[in-house]
């Protein structure tokens, strides 16, 4: 079996394929959802290091990925909340690497950013309707920006498409929920990217020069926009209704405002009408199961270069996402449901086929890379907060941290392999303002608050808070 790359030859560096995808929940057949379609997933999962207790430090795209990027947790960072907080990154080269791919670039690798990484769909800074000057979100990160925009001509008017050129900040009033209506996979942004991405392998293989991809894919972010195959196939599948699925007396639950804006083929309520509920999660999984088959074209050209014996694949969801669980649809909130996502790891002398149930954090991807990978010489301008998940991806320790902390707000939710404590502090700092807690092993979804119950046990994991 290949070594891992801290202990191969200095001239054999590794690859680093990162794949993020956006909302993407645990919905998937390796994590035991039979009723979900991604078969290249679960095949990725059984070559590598499934786990299946990954958080994510803040349950919205921009504070969840600035804490991926950076490195740096929401304690240290104060970042628990904002989309745009990337844009406060210092455009002028500081002394240390500000991102991770600008960490493999100053250490010799080819970076390129193709689809959503940072929180801008193109790592370009635009707002919705396309105004901005469009600096690099990260900056000095890039070698190459190789969105491929298509009909859509824009970053965010490829993340929110629909078919044909359409979407939803073109000014055209398009807000449907859900569209089905393309024949083939490239008619949509998730399609193009994959096949730049194989593109890109490609030339990379022909340069010989170590390199880092970053893939960010957009489904199944919402509008649940996927093929018309998808929905067909997903249409003969028998998915269960969420549980729990009534609105929760807690100051955490939302009113699912991004979910509800948009145009619904049903009637719109709140919750949604019991065969809604099913329609609208057929709705997300159909997505799921088109960025699924992209993944695999992307895999399946990793294995055609021969790169797979010298690429470390990462495929990382941004944060989870209710499906009408709690009357919630979407994330933003500290529950179980939006803090939990999925993340799977293969590299050269993992272990395969793997299923952890090791707590982790996202903030342990950069210094996990970085270990991997064999990088010592480069500086980072902040120093890293999350640990190596090296020694469990080789097999030599089963756990890494015994808690995982998530932020969202100013609230603190902290999970240990049994429970989940919620709490807000006072605005002075000086004690709990709310406090919730679970017990995870009953059900994720936050139906019966111990926190009166068991008193003592908020005590211990409130003194394990940062």
């Amino acid at each position: 079996m290949p070594l891992l790359a801290a202990d191969r030859d200095e001239g054999q560096p590794l690859n680093v394929l990162f794949i993020a995808v956006d909302d993407l929940r645990t919905e998937l057949g390796c994590y035991g959802v039979e009723y979900a379609q991604t078969p290249r997933l679960d095949r990725l999962a059984k070559q590598g290091v499934l786990f299946t207790n990954h958080f994510v430090q803040v349950p919205t795209c921009g504070a969840s990925r600035y804490a991926l990027l950076t490195g740096r947790s929401p304690a240290h960072s104060g970042v628990t909340r904002s989309n745009h907080t990337l844009d406060s990154l210092n455009q002028k080269r500081t002394e240390g690497a500000q991102s991770m791919p600008e960490f493999f670039r100053r250490s010799g690798y080819h970076t390129i950013c193709i689809g959503k990484i940072s929180h801008t769909p193109d790592g370009r800074i635009y707002a919705y309707n396309g105004s901005g000057d469009g600096r690099h979100e990260l900056p000095n990160a890039w070698d190459e920006l190789a969105t491929p925009y298509g009909p859509w001509k824009r970053g965010w008017g490829a993340f929110f498409a629909y078919a044909n050129g359409r979407h939803r900040e073109d000014g055209k009033g398009h807000r449907d929920l859900m569209e089905f209506v393309a024949e083939e996979d490239e008619d949509l942004p998730d399609g193009l990217m994959a096949r730049r991405a194989c593109e890109k392998l490609r030339e990379m293989k022909a340069a010989g020069k170590p390199f880092f991809l970053g893939l960010g894919f957009y489904k199944p972010h919402l509008p649940f926009v996927a093929t018309r195959g998808d929905w067909e196939a997903m249409k003969q599948v028998d998915v269960p209704a969420p549980t729990h699925p009534h609105k929760i007396d807690s100051p955490y639950w939302h009113p699912s405002g991004e979910f509800y804006k948009y145009r619904f083929p049903f009637p719109k309520k709140n919750p949604l009408a019991g065969e809604d509920q099913i329609r609208a999660r057929r709705a997300y999984l159909a997505c799921t199961r088109y960025v699924d088959r992209q993944i695999g074209r992307v895999l399946d050209t990793l294995d055609e270069t021969g790169l797979s014996e010298s690429t470390v694949v990462v495929v990382w969801g941004d944060h989870g996402w209710h499906l009408g669980e709690s009357a919630l649809w979407g994330k933003h909130t500290p529950f179980e449901r939006a803090v939990h996502s999925t993340m799977m790891i293969r590299a050269p002398g993992c272990q395969h086929g793997l299923k952890t149930d090791a707590l982790v954090e996202t903030i342990d991807l950069y210094p996990t890379l970085v270990d991997m990978c064999g990088l010592r010489e480069v500086k980072t301008e902040h120093p890293l907060d999350g640990r190596s998940l090296r020694p469990i991806i080789t097999g030599k320790e089963d756990k890494v941290r015994d808690t995982a902390t998530s932020y969202w707000r100013r609230a603190v939710s902290l999970r240990t392999p049994t429970h989940r404590l919620i709490v807000t502090p006072t605005k002075k700092g000086d004690g709990l303002k709310h406090v919730e807690l679970y017990d995870i092993r009953q059900t994720p979804d936050p139906v019966n608050d111990l926190s009166d119950q068991e008193p003592e046990l908020v005590e211990e994991l409130t003194a394990q808070l940062p």
